[in-house]
Order: C-alpha cells, then sequence, then structure tokens
C-alpha cells in the first residue's frame, strides 16, 4: 500500500472518529431543551459532555491539518467549493463553545436562556451542514478542468445533499439520547430512552435510503457491505436500548454512525473530491497527494504522536465514565 492510500485511511479514520465522538456532543446539545425540563436538569445535561466536547473537535481540527499537508489540492478545492457552508459551521462552533463557557457566568433566567438557545443553534446547524458537506463529496462537485469550482451555493443543496443532512441530524439526535441515557439516572435517562425509541426509526429508515442511493452513484460490494452493516448495527443499537441496555445501544449507535463514514470514503475512494462536469477535472488520490518526502515525515510524526493522543482521550472518558443525576447538581 502506497502512502497516499495510508493517509487517505488515515483521514477517513479521524473523520469516522469525528462523526462517531462529536455526533453525541451534537445530539445532547440539540437535545438541551427536549429534556432538560429545567436549570438543573439542563446542566446535568451539558455536565455529561463538560470534560469531553472540546477534546472530542481535536479529532476535526487534526483531519484538516492531514488533509492540508497530505492532500493540498483536495483542502484548497473542496474549502472553496463547501466555502459558504464550511464558513456557518465554523461560526456555529465557535458560538456553541462560547454558549458553553457563558451559560453559567450569571444567574438570570433570561440570561441562561439565551445561551442555551445557542447550543441547540449550534449544534442543530453542524449536524445538518455535516451532512450536506459528505454527501457534497461523494457526489461530487462541478470542478473544471483545473480543479477549480465552477458553482454557486445553490448547487450544493441538490437532493442527495439535502437527505445527507436530515440522515445526519436524525443519526446525531439518537446517537445524543443513548448517549444521555447511558450517562444519566432517573428521569432524564428514562426520558432519553423513550426518546431514543422513538427517532431510531427514522434515523435507520434515513440511513438505509442515504446509502442505498449512494450505492447508486459509487461503491462496490465493499461499500455495500459497509452499508448493510452499518443498518445492522443500528438496528441492534435499537433492540438494545427497548432492553435499556444503555452501553449496547450506545455501542450500536456509534457503531453505525463510524460504518456509515467509513462506507461513504470506501464508495469515494481512489478519489478524492470527483468533478461533475469532466472527470478528467477531478481529483483523486494519486494527483492531489503531496510529495513522497513530505508523506515520509508526516507518517513517522503520527506513529510517534497518534498513540499519546488516543491513549490520553481514552484516559479522559475513563475518569468521567459515571452516570450523574440531578442530585450531583447544587441548587
Amino acid at each position: 500500500m502506497d502512502l497516499p492510500t495510508v493517509w487517505f485511511l488515515l483521514i477517513a479514520a479521524l473523520f469516522t472518529g469525528y462523526f462517531v465522538l462529536e455526533g453525541f456532543d451534537f445530539g445532547v446539545g440539540i437535545l438541551l431543551p427536549v429534556l432538560g425540563r429545567d436549570d438543573r436538569q439542563r446542566r446535568v445535561l451539558i455536565n455529561t459532555i463538560g470534560p469531553v466536547w472540546d477534546g472530542n473537535e481535536v479529532w476535526l481540527i487534526t483531519a484538516a491539518g492531514a488533509m492540508f499537508a497530505a492532500f493540498p489540492d483536495w483542502y484548497a478545492t473542496l474549502f472553496s467549493g463547501l466555502y459558504l457552508p464550511l464558513l456557518l459551521l465554523l461560526v456555529a462552533l465557535i458560538l456553541r463553545g462560547v454558549a458553553f463557557e457563558y451559560r453559567g457566568k450569571r444567574p438570570e433566567p433570561a440570561w441562561k436562556a439565551r445561551w442555551d438557545a445557542a447550543i441547540v443553534a449550534g449544534s442543530l446547524t453542524p449536524a445538518v451542514l455535516w451532512g450536506i458537506a459528505v454527501a457534497n463529496l461523494v457526489h461530487g462537485l462541478p470542478l473544471t478542468a483545473d480543479h477549480d469550482y465552477a458553482g454557486g451555493p445553490l448547487d450544493l443543496l441538490h437532493p442527495y445533499a439535502l437527505v445527507g443532512g436530515v440522515t445526519t441530524l436524525t443519526l446525531f439526535v439518537t446517537h445524543g439520547a443513548s448517549f444521555l441515557a447511558l450517562k444519566t439516572t432517573g428521569d432524564i435517562r428514562d426520558r432519553a430512552q423513550a426518546l431514543a425509541r422513538r427517532t431510531g426509526p427514522v434515523a435507520a429508515t434515513l440511513t438505509a435510503a442515504f446509502l442505498a442511493w449512494t450505492l447508486t452513484i459509487r461503491g462496490g460490494a465493499a461499500t455495500a457491505g459497509l452499508a448493510v452493516a452499518a443498518i445492522v448495527a443500528l438496528l441492534a443499537g435499537l433492540v438494545a436500548t427497548r432492553r435499556r441496555r444503555d452501553g449496547l445501544a450506545f455501542l450500536g449507535t456509534a457503531s453505525a454512525i463510524g460504518l456509515t463514514v467509513a462506507a461513504l470514503f470506501t464508495g469515494l475512494y481512489p478519489d478524492v473530491l470527483p468533478s461533475t462536469l469532466d472527470p478528467a477535472g477531478g481529483l483523486t488520490v494519486g494527483n492531489a497527494a503531496s510529495s513522497p518526502y513530505t508523506l515520509k515525515i508526516m507518517s513517522w510524526v503520527a506513529v510517534a504522536f497518534a498513540p499519546l493522543v488516543l491513549l490520553y482521550q481514552g484516559w479522559t472518558y475513563w475518569v468521567f465514565r459515571r452516570r450523574i443525576g440531578v442530585h450531583h447538581i447544587p441548587r
């Protein structure tokens, strides 16, 4: 296996980890006013992700950095074509991070309500935009022979992309509800389980439709196998939810998201950004990669530091592994 392919797989793995980990973050943020009936309950929801949400975003930063260094043409063309949605996504992530920090700075209910709305908006917007962005990545963009984007913002909102946005939204909401059922006690846990039972079938239906549509665009036997495994994992998670097996339910939704992203990247390979205008204008693993020397240096850096980052984040989740409830939150 050559280094460009290795780095394509590493970038795919980074995005997979990001969607799995940040997916339940987004779900919790979206569900803040739904499952949090009062301020103490909303503080419980925020505290479930408080120790980890910013660490989860490191996966996105690392993925973008690896794409910039390993495939500079892919990075430049993709970020140019998706400039507006990625800008909106970045603003939403900034707003969400500020809201987490500032919500508790003042005690007035109106102050907290405004920041709660910011958390919801900052979670809902990326949940939809990421689905649109990834769908456009797989579908392809209108690129010229020089790999320049030749479309407009509305060209990104075709039916396949919109289905992708709704699919990631429902997946993240179900994933977030499963995470809250795993991390909380009492009424919040019961309501999270009930919500996961309602949103899960919708997420499974949309995911199956989106992946089936993907297979008509690109992909072969490997993509189809991963797609089927994603649906099976999600259905298994729903069964576990009905049996109140919170750990298995969360594992099911996490596996479904991971396998879905893996299926999309498998179907994309060996392209990294197809062109809908001229196949010759598309970017592939071969023509978009950096020099072999650059990839070699990056590989040694990744071998040295990636295990340390993984160990630290795993340790963080282990330290904050216990359930929390309203009784842990002072009035």
